[in-house]
């Protein structure tokens, strides 16, 4: 069911790059990144409650609360800076480049999660960041 998510996220991850560049075209990109942001926060707050999960809050540990906030810095940051990157150059380019975060997401997922990385899925991620550089070079 996770691939199905994951899928998901890909596909909507895809439009929203489009729908921002088009959204920054006259807009500075802070302030686009502060109005997106909103957006998300009341649409992740309506599903909290249409689940009936907000009870949860409560039950979140001071180390998951540290580490949801630093997470929650990193979006942030992440989010200024693609929005400035859309606003100065072309989308189809911005958008591999921040997908070279798969880099960051396994090196820190071996680091501090102790996972492991089998050779195959090794020259997967290699395939991935070569043919993503040479997409650039085209």
């Amino acid at each position: 069911m996770w691939v199905l998510w994951a899928f998901g996220s890909a596909l909507c991850a895809g439009l929203s790059s489009v729908l921002a560049k088009c959204g920054v075209k006259h807009t500075d990109s802070t302030l686009a990144t502060a109005l997106r942001t909103v957006v998300v926060l009341v649409m992740a707050w309506a599903v909290v409650f249409l689940a009936g999960a907000q009870a949860g809050v409560a039950g979140i540990s001071p180390a998951g609360w540290a580490f949801l906030v630093l997470s929650g810095l990193a979006t942030g940051a992440s989010w200024l800076c693609y929005f400035r990157a859309l606003q100065l150059g072309p989308a189809s380019a911005v958008a591999p480049i921040d997908k070279l975060s798969i880099l960051v997401t396994v090196a820190f997922s071996w680091l501090v999660l102790g996972e492991r990385l089998s050779r195959r899925a090794a020259l997967g991620l290699g395939l991935l960041c070569a043919s993503t550089l040479g997409m650039l070079a085209a």
